[in-house]
């Protein structure tokens, strides 16, 4: 029988593998953290932004096309109300602008993920910071672009109706956007669970 080493007692004892000369232990070097290049991140992070928020124009056009109008009756007053039913899409128009804002926020999100190598907390801000401005833009030109397609023009006789053009009544739409890019990045960014985020070294 092959002699064992003796340990004292109370010392800990070595691996089987330094002990065995046909089998030794391989002990992995530690990975390398790929280097943090604070000036190329700053300016990634600011193209991000100026991007993001510029996409509000095409979404403000997106949505003034996609918002139902308020069909309006003619008083004997010249006053207009909404006919029946029509005034429910003052909702229809808040809640479509906050779907396509949380649309937008995932895409943006799930796109700067996929980034790699510019993974990390300034393509968070610059994501959401972004994502505000360019919700802002989109109820901005929105408004504009709905105008536009529905002008006032002159009232028909009494009783007659008139489209008037979608409106927001309510700034709080804006938020939908970057907090479905924050929370979006933010459980990537917990399910990688890595201390690099997987950036290339």
């Amino acid at each position: 029988m092959a002699e064992q080493p003796v340990w004292n007692r109370g010392e800990p004892a070595l691996p089987t593998g330094l002990s065995d000369p046909a089998h030794p232990m391989v002990i992995p070097w530690p990975r390398r953290r790929p280097a943090v290049v604070v000036r190329a991140d700053l300016r990634f992070g600011l193209g991000v932004f100026v991007v993001v928020a510029l996409l509000g124009v095409p979404i403000g056009l997106l949505w003034s096309r996609l918002a139902p109008p308020q069909r309006m009756a003619v008083l004997p007053s010249g006053s207009l109300v909404p006919e029946n039913s029509e005034s429910y899409h003052r909702f229809d128009d808040l809640a479509l602008f906050g779907l396509i804002g949380l649309a937008a926020g995932l895409v943006v999100a799930v796109a700067l993920w996929l980034l790699r190598r510019r993974r990390g907390p300034v393509a968070l801000v610059a994501a959401v910071a972004g994502s505000a401005l360019g919700a802002w833009l989109a109820m901005r030109t929105g408004l504009f672009f709905a105008g536009h397609l529905y002008p006032p023009g002159a009232l028909p006789p009494v009783g007659g109706t008139v489209l008037r053009a979608p409106q927001l009544n309510s700034g709080w739409g804006v938020l939908a956007q970057p907090l479905a890019a924050a929370f979006v990045y933010g459980t990537l960014v917990a399910w990688n669970g890595a201390d690099d985020l997987g950036r290339p070294g």
